[in-house]
């Protein structure tokens, strides 16, 4: 990896509440936070946008490409329900659609998709994003992945971050997750052997170079 700006969470933080407050009146950014599972993207991007928003309201909506999942009923027609998270896994045109959307900026208000873990469900048109909103924060695995189709996505990105975590952390707070979803053990060891630290292991082997690296 090429020399970039290396930041804690706290420092990144204030580096993007800089960042947003010198974006010119009438702009748009888009920030893309990009980390394998469990190193704490969507903790993050919601620190971030209260944050923003505390400081210069209607300013930050966020985008997280979780809510670009294929349904269940999907990926179990396609034999690839065990990999739900994987990348092909995800609708990146759908995704892509959002970006371009958001970047051109012409409509008073765009809805989009939000995941919601409790039902395992995308959750169409949950969040809106105003046409005064001056930054985008979005968050998700694959951002940065250097494998077709997700680098025709970089066009629609200002910036980029990627969250570097040991990791034995971050098996541990993938185990955690389905520890605190009352899973049993034989469960538990194949999501990790099969689906979780595999996408773990692409994300921190195949990712290029972020304009910003955030260690957590």
């Amino acid at each position: 990896m090429v020399s970039v700006p290396e930041f804690d969470r706290a420092g990144f933080a204030a580096h993007v509440h800089r960042y947003c407050e010198d974006i010119p009146a009438g702009e748009r950014r888009i920030v893309a936070i990009a980390g394998p599972p469990a190193s704490g993207k969507s903790t993050l991007a919601a620190e971030l946008h209260e944050r923003l928003n505390d400081a210069f309201a209607g300013s930050c909506a966020l985008l997280p490409m979780d809510g670009f999942h294929y349904d269940d009923e999907v990926l179990a027609a396609r034999g690839w329900l065990t990999r739900k998270g994987a990348p092909h896994t995800f609708d990146v045109g759908g995704y892509a659609a959002a970006l371009r959307r958001l970047r051109d900026n012409e409509e008073e208000t765009i809805a989009v998709p939000r995941f919601d873990r409790s039902i395992e469900i995308a959750r169409a048109a949950a969040i809106l994003v105003e046409r005064d909103v001056r930054l985008i924060v979005t968050e998700g695995n694959y951002l940065l992945l250097g494998d077709d189709p997700w680098p025709g996505l970089r066009r629609f990105f200002d910036r980029t971050a990627l969250i570097v975590t040991g990791l034995g952390t971050l098996e541990a707070r993938n185990r955690q997750r389905w520890v605190d979803m009352d899973r049993d053990e034989a469960f538990i060891t194949a999501k990790l052997e099969l689906n979780d630290m595999p996408n773990v292991r692409l994300v921190m082997e195949r990712s290029v170079d972020p304009d910003w690296v955030i260690h957590t």
